[in-house]
């Protein structure tokens, strides 16, 4: 396995390590690890382990999981990776192309259009999980000419961002959205 199976995977299933949306902070504890940080809100919790974001809601006297981000775009700057990923899908890259990406979700059967085409990123959508995924069209927005497009080593056109598993679309598809996460 690869990281590029980690992103398709996310992509295409809505989970990571198979727990996802509903699942609580303690369900996420044991299928990611314990080294996270948490940022409590009135009724809200974000857990943060680096590459992977989560969003909790305490909407039904529980707190159970709403959204999923995964920050590709943290990892050129070093930021980590769970270890319980790298046992499962072995060293992630610090740059991820969206072609690559979108070569491996269509072998897996799932197609990928585009969402939102304005912008600095753009938005594509993955066809019957409603995942969405972030891309860069331009790496230097203010046009300042401090990015240089030969270095390997800061993001380019075409590099994904992020994966995001839709709060809004799981809100629907639950019939109900947490309050605070409309979008």
């Amino acid at each position: 396995m690869s990281d590029l199976d980690f992103y398709a995977h996310v992509a295409t299933h809505c989970d990571v390590l198979g727990t996802g949306i509903g699942s609580g902070p303690g369900a996420w504890e044991a299928a990611v690890g314990p080294d996270y940080l948490d940022d409590p809100g009135k009724k809200l919790l974000r857990r943060d382990y680096g590459l992977v974001e989560l969003s909790f809601s305490d909407v039904d006297g529980s707190m159970s999981c709403f959204g999923i981000t995964v920050q590709v775009h943290r990892l050129v700057h070093g930021h980590c990776v769970p270890p319980s990923l790298v046992r499962a899908y072995g060293e992630f890259t610090p740059r991820v192309r969206f072609e690559d990406l979108r070569s491996v979700i269509l072998s897996l059967g799932c197609k990928v259009e585009p969402d939102d085409l304005s912008g600095d990123v753009h938005r594509y959508r993955v066809l019957g999980s409603g995942a969405r995924i972030f891309v860069i069209d331009d790496p230097d927005p203010f046009g300042d000419g401090g990015h240089d497009v030969d270095d390997p080593e800061v993001h380019q056109a075409g590099d994904v961002w992020a994966l995001s598993v839709s709060p809004a679309w799981w809100g629907r598809y639950w019939g109900r959205i947490p309050s605070g996460a409309e979008p």
